[in-house]
């Protein structure tokens, strides 16, 4: 009673069709580091639910703002006129039976944790004001959430989408900015900021590549120091796309520079939230840590909600779990999408509709594969629970 369909796609694979847009938000872009912080904020909160009471309670702290501070940065150096402030929001227990839990002080400190872990040079405890706001959550929710002891029952009637494999437009995006954020690019590297946006725009067998890349000012001291670490990360990202595609590649880097008047993308931190720059949950990087408008994709927040009961969060990364598991397990299968839709108040092991669409290698027939798909596709249901904890202990994406 799963109502899975199994069906071929009408559309070709996403790498034959002449346009084809992708964009990645890398771990310092304000964005990237709400989600990150909401999750990080998430995570915690199941930990120490399960350490005092047994079980994860019910939580949704997705509703997270930062807002930019301002800074003064210059060759050579500069400094903070005003902290980055970052609002944490959203619904948490913090009672049960009498047994109070410090939802507000386990928010922050998570919060501090993840930026002192994800920056290199921002001052957690001088330049950032966290505020936390959050609050218990409404009696209807928490009603639903604490219904069905063995399979959780629906918060909303939501979906989540999936698809894979990826694209070698997608692996460029993805990869690129990795490697500029990986920590051996950073130890040769170390002028080259946190906050970096890839932005992939492929037309017939074209490629171009826009990177926006924050560079740390006390790294260079002029102009010409500046352009060497330009020049650097052109040519690195330059080495990972053609690892990736023989199509033609072209790479242009902080391109709002003007060199001639020296205004160019220098920073104290490596983020530009550091200078007005503001972020908030679920406006980056889907669940497969990619922005892709030519793909079926959802508008769903995923990080910072809790991993038991919403929807929207588990049935994201459940689709792309099952798109990768069909690609890997199915090779017939080229290319496949998986649409998952709950209705509230049902078991999650129940979705009202688990679509999956199929591009077939040539000569491949979709009924010689529909049993093994649909199998598939009620394995991953039939366990659904084990993605709870696959999220709490960080084994799959939710935002990176």
């Amino acid at each position: 009673m799963r109502n899975i369909i199994v069906e071929l796609s009408n559309s070709k694979s996403a790498s034959e069709n002449y346009f084809e847009l992708v964009e990645r938000k890398g771990i310092g872009h304000p964005d990237t580091l709400a989600d990150g912080i909401a999750e990080a904020i998430s995570c915690g909160l199941c930990r120490e639910y399960v350490k005092e009471f047994g079980k994860i309670l019910h939580h949704n702290v997705d509703k997270l703002l930062i807002c930019g501070g301002g800074a003064n940065a210059d060759f050579g150096g500069g400094e903070f006129t005003k902290p980055i402030y970052i609002l944490l929001s959203g619904r948490a227990t913090d009672e049960v039976d009498c047994r109070k839990i410090q939802v507000s002080t386990l928010a922050v400190h998570a919060a501090r944790e993840y930026l002192r872990k994800h920056t290199r040079f921002l001052n957690v405890e001088e330049n950032v004001i966290i505020d936390s706001r959050i609050a218990p959550g409404s009696k209807d929710l928490v009603d639903v959430f604490m219904r069905g002891p063995k399979i959780p029952f629906a918060n909303d009637t939501s979906f989540g989408v999936g698809y894979a494999p990826l694209s070698d437009t997608e692996k460029m995006a993805l990869y690129i900015e990795k490697r500029l954020n990986s920590k051996e690019y950073k130890a040769k590297n170390p002028a080259v900021g946190e906050d970096i946006k890839v932005m992939a725009l492929r037309v017939d067998d074209k490629i171009t590549l826009t990177i926006a890349c924050a560079i740390v000012s006390k790294y260079v001291h002029n102009v010409e120091d500046y352009r060497k670490v330009v020049d650097g990360v052109r040519s690195e990202a330059l080495a990972v796309a053609a690892k990736h595609t023989k199509k033609q590649v072209e790479v242009a880097v902080n391109t709002a520079d003007d060199y001639k008047t020296g205004s160019v993308y220098i920073t104290l931190t490596g983020l530009s939230c550091e200078m007005g720059d503001d972020g908030s949950v679920g406006r980056g990087n889907r669940t497969n840590g990619l922005i892709t408008p030519c793909r079926p994709m959802t508008l769903e927040a995923a990080a910072g909600k809790n991993p038991v009961n919403h929807v929207g969060k588990i049935y994201s990364v459940l689709a792309v779990e099952i798109a990768k598991d069909i690609i890997a397990g199915v090779p017939s299968v080229r290319e496949c999408e998986v649409k998952l839709l709950s209705q509230i108040g049902k078991p999650v092991d129940q979705p009202k509709s688990a679509d999956v669409k199929l591009v077939m290698h040539d000569g491949e027939k979709l009924e010689a594969v529909r049993g093994k798909v649909s199998g598939l596709v009620d394995g991953w249901l039939e366990n659904i629970t084990e993605v709870t904890n696959m999220i709490v202990e960080g084994k799959v994406g939710v935002y990176y």
